[in-house]
């Protein structure tokens, strides 16, 4: 036998924890999985776990090599493992008087709630459901537990999907006039145990299994594979994990909250993690299993008295030991973990057991308030507090809100629907979608959607992604729909019951109203509010005090507005990346110097091209049929331009303004309608036909790889020459001002050096005449260009001596390199993803292994032929955490963003310093 054979067979697999004792611990997440290195964790805290055994990561990894077969020696220790649990427990795996149940769960490296499967009560059948009731003496508890059994396994392992079983519960409920699961009798449960092993036999065309070992590994080897499944993979494209980690399974002997009124199942949260208040926050059911409550089924209580009423009591006054003891557990694992934690648990026969524990997803709110909280109490460094902030939680505390104006006269007129929990950051309005798959359509249409469902599974992920906000008319503040919202910074309410959704026939009702697909609907996820029609969202009160030209006094310590501002000020004292913005209008780079833009890396000199005083100046530029007639029309632009520049070079006030000359290709400023061209003939006094013979000469078949950038520039060198002059004289204008300027100018598209120097000569010929008239030392500018062109990549050493810097253009750079359409890439992308053809949407995560390989030769070769040559990087990359530690890495100078990606970008280039010190990562995924 070969020593690798030997190794593999010798290869440890599973790790048992319980009564105190466990292998492994945190440390141990690569191997163990979150969930079982915590129950390990956990154990050894002496916190109630019903013990159990772990199987590891690499068991799932080894599954996937062998194309499905188990790794060797795994069913042996599997088999040790289990009967140690029997030993623990005091009970038999199969045994028909006094059963051992274990629930399998997954349990990867990264939280991802809900992906993946979990299948509860195992180890029950026609025999052993009659000697658990027995046992138990409570024939409906046995019942239920087989019923939830059977839909389980039948949809996690024999694939038979929730629907008919849903059905089979609703025309039973029906059927008895009764309308929750709960006031089902034990007969009724008996019954539905049969209709369910029929639905089994029918759609999976085996009978339902009764052997509990062969259920314990069609469970183990389901689980497994749900690594695989569609929506996992799609959370982990959503969250940037990597697809090799493989998931651990966990064999954990059950514990039962439906046993009857002195037990329970709840969700909790070390503190608020819409706020991150101090405070137990959580919900509770009594007599349930755990899967009530996530999966969002009944409407849960809270846990503390303080969101209780009459109607929704909660586990403080009904369970108050159980409570105390949660409470008590809360200061433990938060002082062990120093960060919030997400707690599963049972009480059963009231005793409080812990089913797990993990970092807690949370609002950027909350991560701010929960990691400025830790450190006030000496738990965390400043470091660490920037590290405990993920970049992209700041878009919750810039998410936008209603004008309580507009809120108020809505609830006056009448079109408040109703309320549910507030589930998740910010407002939105939007079209009803009522399933995944038509909100990505109407998203893909251009209108913002509003996610409709009765609850949400992870099968909507999709639909969640794409929507501006998420509505669901059951379900509570831990359920998937609130969790997955809060991660992704959504709008969300949940529990909205005074609406009734049915998603079958797309119709929602209340109030006597009915809205239908299509129908707008706006929300507030801060309150829980529902309205009909559209409130337009505005921005938030932390983003309006951060852009307001006049501040207010100064805020309170403890405030969010004191504590981001202070988060901002750590962070920029760590990172090495500088951060500027994308903006084209004076008022865009007044907002992102509020937001704490050091430059503006990108203006679109373009979009200034289409306002309303000059797009007939620019038509007169463009149609003319000669030199002179593109003069004339420029001088009327000339003025135009310079004010646009004054107004951006006083805004920013001598911080850089890289400004890109023309850019796109003509026919873009032409219109495109009959009535528009034959209004544009009359007003420039020619004929429809002689002009529509010159807009036909413009015509492209490509025009984005046409007649567009610096090949406009040099075929109609005077374009650039104006802009060049209006650059210069504004820059003039505002320093005699006293202001000081730093303009630079990139010339676009370039793909030879020849190119770049024939009208950098030009800029610079303009720059020494625009001075020389004025009587002015000269103002200080480079010229740069924009690498966006492979080849440009591919000859950046010769490019490089003659340009004083790089800014790349990564949208243009990647759909060269592609040869994608960005236009029309969303015809097959999302098929791309799904299949795995690619990892990411290339134009939101910069493509490292190609676009990166090329924008890594340009900066090396660059710089080899200019080693002071300044590198920047300006597209809608510059603001995307992966992308801006890629840039990191390449030793880049800036990026350059959208102005209210600003925050993300510098916080995120401060995590790139800690990743390299070893210090960044809170374990909040």
């Amino acid at each position: 036998m070969s020593a690798a054979k030997r190794k593999r067979r010798a290869a440890r697999w599973v790790y048992p924890f319980g009564n105190g004792k466990a292998a492994g611990g945190a440390d141990k997440k690569d191997l163990l999985g979150g969930k079982g290195a915590n129950l390990g964790e956990m154990t050894r805290l002496g916190i109630p776990v019903p013990p159990g055994f772990t199987i590891t990561t690499a068991a799932c990894i080894r599954f996937f090599e062998r194309r499905g077969r188990l790794p060797e020696g795994l069913k042996e220790q599997v088999g040790r493992a289990l009967q140690q649990l029997e030993r623990r427990r005091g009970q038999r795996f199969g045994d028909l008087r006094n059963p051992l149940l274990v629930s399998v769960r997954s349990g990867a490296k990264f939280s991802m709630p809900g992906m993946m499967d979990t299948v509860l009560n195992l180890g029950l059948s026609d025999s052993v459901v009659v000697g658990l009731a027995e046992r138990s003496g409570n024939a409906r508890f046995a019942w239920d537990s087989y019923r939830r059994f059977i839909q389980m396994y039948g949809d996690v392992v024999l694939d038979t999907g929730k629907a008919p079983f849903e059905d089979a519960i609703e025309a039973l409920k029906r059927d008895r006039g009764v309308a929750s699961d709960a006031e089902l009798t034990a007969a009724d449960l008996k019954r539905l145990c049969s209709i369910f092993r029929k639905i089994v036999l029918r759609r999976a065309g085996t009978a339902f299994p009764q052997d509990a070992h062969g259920q314990l590994w069609g469970a183990i080897t389901a689980v497994f594979r749900s690594w695989n499944n569609a929506r996992a993979k799609r959370y982990r494209r959503q969250y940037g994990i990597p697809e090799s980690l493989g998931t651990a399974v966990n064999v954990q002997s059950m514990v039962f909250g439906n046993l009857g009124a002195d037990c329970a199942t709840g969700v909790a949260f070390t503190r608020d993690p819409a706020t991150g208040e101090d405070v137990l926050y959580g919900e509770w059911l009594p007599d349930a299993q755990g899967e009530d409550v996530v999966a969002g089924i009944r409407t849960p209580l809270p846990i503390s008295t303080r969101r209780a009423s009459a109607e929704r009591p909660s586990l403080e006054q009904s369970m108050p030991e159980a409570f105390a003891e949660l409470q008590r557990i809360r200061k433990t694992l938060e002082a062990h973990y120093r960060d919030m934690q997400d707690v599963e648990f049972t009480v059963e026969r009231g005793r409080l057991y812990m089913l797990q524990t993990r970092t807690g997803k949370r609002t950027g709110l909350a991560a701010l308030h929960i990691a400025f909280d830790l450190h006030a109490k000496r738990v965390l460094g400043k470091e660490e507090v920037v590290a405990r902030v993920e970049p992209e939680m700041l878009v919750h505390l810039l998410a936008p809100v209603f004008d309580p104006h507009q809120q108020a006269a809505a609830r006056e007129d009448g079109r408040m629907l109703g309320r549910g929990l507030p589930a998740g950051p910010g407002a939105a309005c939007g079209a009803i979608a009522f399933d995944a798959e038509r909100a990505e359509r109407l998203r893909a249409d251009g209108r913002s959607v509003l996610l409709v469902r009765t609850e949400t599974s992870p099968e909507d992920l999709g639909g969640m992604v794409a929507a501006s906000g998420i509505l669901t008319g059951r379900g509570g503040m831990t359920s998937h729909a609130a969790v997955v919202a809060r991660g992704m910074g959504k709008p969300c309410i949940v529990g909205a019951e005074v609406l009734r959704i049915d998603e079958k026939a797309g119709v929602l009702r209340a109030r006597s109203m009915v809205f239908r697909e299509g129908d707008d609907l706006s929300i507030d996820g801060s309150t829980g509010e529902v309205f009909v029609g559209r409130i337009e969202p505005r921005p938030s009160e932390i983003q309006s005090a951060l852009i307001s030209r006049r501040r207010a006094k100064k805020p309170a310590p403890r405030s969010t507005l004191a504590r981001f501002t202070r988060l901002m000020r750590w962070a920029d004292s760590i990172r090495r990346l500088k951060v500027r913005t994308n903006a084209d209008t004076p008022h865009d780079a007044r907002v992102a110097r509020a937001l704490g833009a050091e430059g503006i890396g990108l203006c679109r000199t373009e979009h200034m091209f289409f306002a309303e005083d000059r797009i007939l100046a620019v038509r007169e530029m463009i149609l003319a049929a000669d030199r002179e007639g593109r003069d004339r029309a420029l001088r009327k632009l000339l003025p135009m331009q310079r004010r646009d520049f004054v107004g951006i070079f006083k805004a920013m006030d001598g911080r850089p303004v890289t400004i890109r000359l023309l850019d796109p290709p003509l026919h873009e400023f032409l219109p495109t309608e009959d009535a528009q061209f034959r209004a544009l003939a009359e007003e420039l006094g020619v004929s429809k036909r002689a002009l529509s013979d010159l807009a036909e000469q413009l015509h492209e078949s490509n025009p984005m790889l046409g007649h567009r950038g610096c090949r406009l520039g040099l075929s109609y060198p005077e374009i650039y020459e104006m802009q060049a002059q209006a650059i210069f004289e504004a820059a003039i204008a505002v320093r005699r001002r006293g202001v000081k300027v730093a303009p630079e100018v990139m010339i676009p598209l370039v793909g030879t050096v020849v190119e770049f120097d024939r009208l950098a000569a030009r800029v610079r010929a303009v720059a020494e005449a625009t001075h020389r008239k004025a009587g002015v030392r000269p103002v200080r500018y480079p010229v740069g260009t924009m690498i966006e062109v492979p080849r440009a990549c591919l000859t950046a050493d010769a490019i490089g001596r003659s340009a004083d810097f790089f800014s790349f253009g990564t949208n243009d750079l990647t759909q060269m390199t592609f040869g994608f359409s960005r236009d029309d890439v969303a015809k097959f992308l999302p098929e791309y993803l799904e299949h795995q053809v690619l990892p990411a949407d290339p134009f939101a995560q910069l493509d490292e292994e190609g676009v990166g390989r090329l924008v890594r030769l340009a900066v090396k070769e660059g710089r080899e032929g200019s080693p002071g040559l300044k590198i920047g990087i300006c597209g809608e990359h510059g603001g995307d955490p992966p992308s801006v530690r890629f840039f990191h890495r390449l030793g880049m100078d800036y990026v350059s963003c959208s102005p209210f990606r600003i925050p993300v970008a510098r916080l995120a280039a401060a995590h790139c310093v800690l990743e390299e010190r070893g210090e960044a990562g809170s374990g909040t995924s």
